[in-house]
C-alpha cells in the first residue's frame, strides 16, 4: 500500500475585494468625487455667470450631487455587479424570458356560463 497524503495549498480565494475608500466599495469614490465636482461647477456657473441668487444656485447645484448619491447608494453600494445595468434593462425592455402578467390574455372561459 502506498503512503498517500492529502496536499493542501493556499489559494487566497477570499482576496477578491476591490477595496474600500471612505466606506464606498471599489471605484464608487470616483463617482462621488465627480458628483461633488459637478455640483461645485454648477454653483459657480449659476451664481457667477448666470447671476442667479446664491440660495437658488445652491438648490440647482445640489441636483448633480443628489443624483450621484441616488445612483451610488441606490444602485451600486452593496449590490451585486451589474445590478444598475440590469435595472435599466428591465425598465427599458421589460422582463426577459419570464411571463409578464400584464401582457397575458384573459381566461377564455371567464365570464361565461358552462353547462
Amino acid at each position: 500500500m502506498s503512503n498517500q497524503t492529502l496536499r493542501l495549498t493556499e489559494t487566497n480565494s477570499a482576496d477578491d475585494s476591490k477595496g474600500r475608500t471612505w466606506g464606498l466599495e471599489g471605484n464608487l469614490f470616483w463617482y462621488m468625487t465627480g458628483g461633488c465636482f459637478a455640483s461645485v461647477m454648477t454653483l459657480l456657473i449659476t451664481f457667477s455667470v448666470a447671476k442667479v441668487s446664491f440660495l437658488g444656485s445652491l438648490v440647482i447645484a445640489a441636483i448633480p450631487l443628489l443624483l450621484t448619491l441616488l445612483y451610488v447608494y441606490g444602485f451600486r453600494q452593496g449590490k451585486p455587479p451589474g445590478y444598475d445595468t440590469d435595472c435599466l434593462d428591465l425598465w427599458i425592455k421589460g422582463s426577459g424570458f419570464g411571463p409578464a402578467a400584464y401582457h397575458q390574455p384573459g381566461h377564455p372561459l371567464k365570464g361565461q356560463h358552462v353547462r
